[in-house]
């Protein structure tokens, strides 16, 4: 009757060389070889130039929204009411009151009593039907 026989590899479980002698070629993390492209890590500009051939300048980056691709920047928000109620604080021409608001998102809620001429980035429906109803412009900038 035929017994089958353990692997080597098993039987040497738990040995310090593996039965491989006192050479220190096969016992540290030092041969292990490498770990792939995870990560930058220290002495990176090795990989870099393969990096940067295979996947492109984009790899390198912690922050998840560089990776990502470009986002659009967000725009900040103001309503109407806001800008009717410190429009002091802004340039009255004969035409009316000019307001620069780059960056900016204008919002419907709130009433305008005056003509605004107004440079955003970004307009709601309601707003400029508010804008234009009272003589004003929408300037897209």
């Amino acid at each position: 009757m035929k017994i089958k026989k353990r692997k080597k590899s098993t039987r040497y479980r738990g040995s310090q060389t593996h039965r491989r002698g006192h050479r220190k070629r096969t016992r540290g993390l030092g041969n292990k070889g490498g770990v792939g492209m995870s990560g930058t890590g220290k002495r990176s500009g090795q990989k870099k130039t393969l990096v940067m051939k295979l996947y492109g300048a984009e790899y390198f980056g912690k922050d998840k929204a560089l990776r990502r691709g470009r986002v659009k920047p967000k725009l900040n928000i103001i309503n109407l009411s806001q800008i009717n109620a410190s429009l002091d604080k802004y340039k009255k021409t004969k035409d009316g009151y000019e307001i620069n608001l780059k960056g900016y998102k204008i919002l419907g809620d709130g009433d305008i009593t005056e003509k605004l001429i107004i440079t955003a980035s970004s307009f709601s429906k309601s707003a400029k039907e508010k804008i234009e109803k009272a003589g004003g412009k929408c300037n897209l900038s």
